[in-house]
């Protein structure tokens, strides 16, 4: 399997508090990676940092092989890297379709976008249904359904998800997760960062532990699942 992200010594300051410091580790190719942590460890931090909405202090990304430590956050959505926002951060006043085509907006291919408008409507029936229905007026399970699925439109080599799971019924935590394991299979690698570390743990290939801004473990994910330190640390005993 081929390096798709690679994260070196990544350091990141907000005035005089440091968010991360140093952070190393990689995504290959096909994985679904999490990185797990408690609030405020820095992980939303890290998909940042990665996107380039915030600035870092030092370290470098590389993406595909190309470096993407300082091209701004609009060129790195046409390299392929795509981010999913924790609170969903859709636009509300506009319909579900609008949206998603807004994911789109960075390409010409109209067929290609019709198709991969089905293959949204595949993965999520729901807004198929809603088409015509205003973003900010879906429950808070379609919204995060709308993010990926608008996330999709721009044909992610990796996608960068923050917290799918936040605030939704457990049933939908069900759904949601399913789904990521779907749009991996389908060939798409996923950078994932989740509250619910049972969760994340059960669907990734790999897990990366964040404390204060700094990788504390690594291993396989089915590893860190039976990992008694982790088990009490995260996963309620």
């Amino acid at each position: 399997m081929s390096t798709l992200l690679n994260v070196d010594n990544l350091t990141v300051h907000y005035g005089a508090i440091q968010a991360l410091r140093g952070i190393s580790f990689s995504v290959d190719e096909g994985e679904i990676i999490t990185l797990i942590g408690s609030n405020g460890a820095g992980k939303t931090t890290t998909l940042h940092a990665i996107s380039n909405i915030i600035k870092k202090t030092s370290g470098s990304v590389t993406f595909q092989g190309q470096d993407i430590t300082s091209i701004g956050a609009d060129t790195i959505v046409r390299t392929g890297l795509i981010q999913v926002p924790e609170g969903r951060r859709i636009f509300s006043n506009l319909t579900v379709r609008e949206n998603l085509e807004m994911g789109a907006y960075t390409r010409k291919d109209k067929a290609g976008i019709k198709d991969d408008m089905e293959n949204v409507f595949e993965l999520f029936p729901r807004m198929k249904e809603r088409l015509r229905q205003l973003a900010g007026t879906l429950s808070g399970g379609e919204q995060q359904m709308l993010a990926m699925g608008r996330a999709l439109m721009a044909r992610p080599k990796l996608l960068l998800l923050d917290e799918p799971s936040m605030g939704l019924a457990p049933i939908l935590v069900d759904e949601i997760f399913s789904i990521i394991q779907r749009i991996n299979k389908d060939g798409t690698t996923i950078l994932l960062v989740e509250q619910n570390a049972f969760k994340a743990l059960s669907i990734a290939d790999r897990a990366y532990i964040l404390e204060t801004g700094a990788i504390v473990k690594t291993g396989a994910a089915s590893d860190l699942i039976s990992d008694d330190s982790v088990r009490s640390a995260y996963l309620g005993g």
